[in-house]
């Protein structure tokens, strides 16, 4: 094995990377955010959303790494079973494949609580998965083994075919010591494993088509593993394709030099920045929530003057239809939805402005020249400031 890996001196099964002081932060940074994101309801139809989002953005991303030109669009078409025109079968086999095995990995872990160390049958598992009923379009036989040599771009000779096999068995061997998932890890450990794993799989390459999305797949399975949110399971791979040149310059760079110290920092870094757009995600949809609940609240409440229940279900639904964080003319509130142009249509724009007035008198909206918005800031002024240090 010593003469194997002589041949291919940047597949050195060493911890060749060192963590900058700003990546051992942000991984802490990661670390918290996770936990945040665990302590906040979500409402269950939200949640639902988030996950569906996060599944096809991680199958549209990680497909188009690879050339796949299907729309956010499209790929939620797939994500609904829809077929797509004869012409597109082949891209829209090749997302339904990803969503599945995310669907599938993410049943096993998250609802069976079921976990598997790395092994080249879990690698070979998730090439299959990737590959299958692709025919032609996938140039190799799913889950098997390479048993040619390849060439990736012009740039980069993956190992000899002959010499994979014992290559990934070094490297899941390595893996399970230099790791030890099974003996317990912490969080900042599945991270480093995460990517250094998906890092290594395209160095070895082991499959003749596919090792791209079976890298990042491996890499999904063990942040899922170490309890990376579902909502978030399309992070690391859509952060790769946002950024994809500077994706394939890391990759280039860390296979040149062995070294994965600045291919760990731009990830990490990418995933801090996915999760808190997460966090944020989930945060506002909870004070969207507590807005709600305030304004059913103060219509419970004796500041209300009229006593007609129907009128102040009217101005109850006008002020809960009026999105926050944005501003509307009078016109705009008329237009938001269809319910408030039929209700306001019947009765009178006189009738929305007495309403909208009431609702100034109430605190719930604020008004400025011809513009209104929710006064959100009634909530807001409830938070805690915070020192000045």
């Amino acid at each position: 094995m010593k003469i194997i890996i002589e041949k291919y001196p940047h597949i050195s099964f060493l911890p060749k990377w060192e963590l900058k002081e700003d990546t051992v932060y942000e991984l802490g940074q990661c670390d918290a955010i996770i936990k945040a994101i665990r302590n906040i309801p979500i409402r269950p139809e939200y949640r639902k959303v988030l996950l569906n989002v996060s599944l096809t953005k991680g199958a549209q991303s990680t497909t188009a790494i690879e050339g796949n030109t299907l729309s956010d669009e499209e790929v939620e078409k797939v994500n609904e079973g829809i077929k797509l025109p004869p012409s597109k079968e082949y891209q829209e086999t090749e997302v339904r494949n990803i969503l599945n095995a995310l669907n599938e990995l993410l049943r096993e872990v998250a609802i069976y609580n079921k976990f598997e160390i790395i092994s080249p049958d879990l690698i070979k598992r998730f090439n299959y998965l990737v590959g299958k009923d692709l025919g032609d379009h996938f140039q190799a036989i799913p889950g098997k083994i390479r048993d040619c040599n390849v060439n990736v771009g012009t740039k980069y000779r993956p190992p000899d075919y002959h010499d994979v096999g014992p290559l990934l068995k070094q490297f899941c061997d390595w893996s399970i010591k230099e790791f030890h998932f099974s003996k317990g890890q912490n969080f900042k450990d599945s991270v480093i494993q995460a990517i250094i794993s998906h890092v290594y799989i395209a160095w070895i390459h082991p499959f003749g088509d596919g090792n791209g999305r079976t890298a990042r797949l491996l890499e999904f399975y063990i942040l899922l593993r170490a309890g990376n949110p579902d909502i978030a399971s399309h992070l690391l791979s859509n952060f790769y394709n946002e950024t994809r040149n500077e994706y394939y310059r890391h990759l280039e760079k860390s296979t040149k030099t062995g070294n994965l110290s600045d291919f760990l920092a731009y990830a990490i870094k990418g995933y801090r920045d996915g999760l808190n757009n997460i966090l944020e995600l989930t945060q506002v949809d909870q004070f969207k929530t507590s807005w709600a609940n305030y304004i059913h609240e103060i219509f419970r409440t004796s500041k209300i003057k009229s006593k007609n229940e129907n009128l102040n279900k009217r101005r109850r639904n006008l002020i809960l239809s009026i999105p926050i964080f944005k501003k509307f003319t009078i016109d705009e509130i008329l237009n938001l939805t269809v319910d408030i142009a039929a209700t306001y249509k019947i009765l009178s724009q006189r009738t929305l402005t007495r309403d909208l007035k009431e609702l100034i008198n109430l605190e719930l909206l604020r008004n400025e020249q011809d513009k209104y918005w929710a006064n959100i800031d009634l909530l807001l002024s409830f938070f805690p400031k915070k020192l000045n240090k």
